[in-house]
């Protein structure tokens, strides 16, 4: 069943994402300053932008909506909806031109993951969806692959550098499983889950904004993202560690190996 209340915030959503694209555009021909935040990740004048103008249509259009972002913070959370906004997903890649970045537009419902869109534009591709109902790619219908055995899988990793080393011995005892591990395609390895290409992605220290769109997407899709608990994501909580995966049997298993081995006796 449609919902069309959700249509109707889909529609914004791509609204924002052309506007999102219309300054990549324009920052294309200028030179990139990124600067270094406290928690060492890049920033610039584009993230910046982008967010400014995504929130100033979203207090016109929706100024009952919670607010979500990278860059400017929160308010009004407690809302039943919330835009989570990351202006610039993968500002390292943008700065290096690794064609992988882009925004990512997120709405939740009642503190869960339910709407999403992911836009690339050096790519010229966008993934929509809707939690449990739909996903699309470039307005085509996607599903997740089928993979119920971990040992088939092809898993990403946005980047190990940021899991502490428990968190990096779980993430190889789930590497040392699957038949193979791609490396940095940041939230664009999300999406092509989604679109049935990779089959499962363990991160850490990922934000609501990394994460909340793309959730939504991955769901719509058929598949699953949660933390390493298996508990599901929340505007509430967060642990900055998330499993997606296409098949569900496979999401299990994999958090199974997430979690740290029995004693020795």
């Amino acid at each position: 069943m449609r919902d069309e209340s959700a249509d109707s915030l889909i529609a914004f959503a791509q609204r924002l994402a052309d506007e999102s694209r219309g300054l990549f555009r324009k920052a294309a021909s200028e030179a990139t300053r990124p600067e270094i935040k406290a928690d060492r990740s890049f920033v610039t004048e584009l993230d910046r932008a982008i967010e400014s103008r995504l929130r100033e249509l979203i207090a016109d259009a929706y100024p009952d909506h919670g607010v979500l972002g990278e860059e400017f913070g929160s308010h009004g959370l407690g809302a039943d909806l919330t835009w989570v906004l990351d202006p610039v997903d993968g500002t390292a890649p943008f700065i290096a031109g690794i064609p992988v970045y882009g925004t990512l537009i997120g709405v939740s419902r009642l503190g869960r993951p339910w709407l999403g869109v992911l836009d690339y534009p050096a790519t010229d591709d966008r993934w929509v969806g809707v939690a449990t109902l739909y996903a699309k790619r470039n307005g085509t219908p996607i599903r997740t692959r089928r993979c119920p055995d971990p040992a088939a899988a092809l898993m990403t990793c946005s980047n190990p550098d940021f899991f502490a080393a428990d968190e990096y011995q779980a993430l190889a005892r789930v590497r040392d499983e699957v038949s193979y591990t791609l490396y940095g395609a940041s939230s664009f390895a999300h999406a092509l889950l989604a679109s049935g290409k990779v089959d499962v992605s363990v991160d850490c220290g990922l934000k609501h904004y990394d994460v909340f769109a793309p959730a939504a997407v991955i769901s719509g899709a058929g598949g699953v993202m949660t933390d390493w608990s298996g508990a599901e994501l929340s505007l509430n909580t967060s642990s900055g560690q998330t499993l997606a995966s296409g098949d569900p049997k496979t999401h299990q298993a994999t958090l199974n190996l997430l979690k740290s081995p029995e004693p020795s006796a």
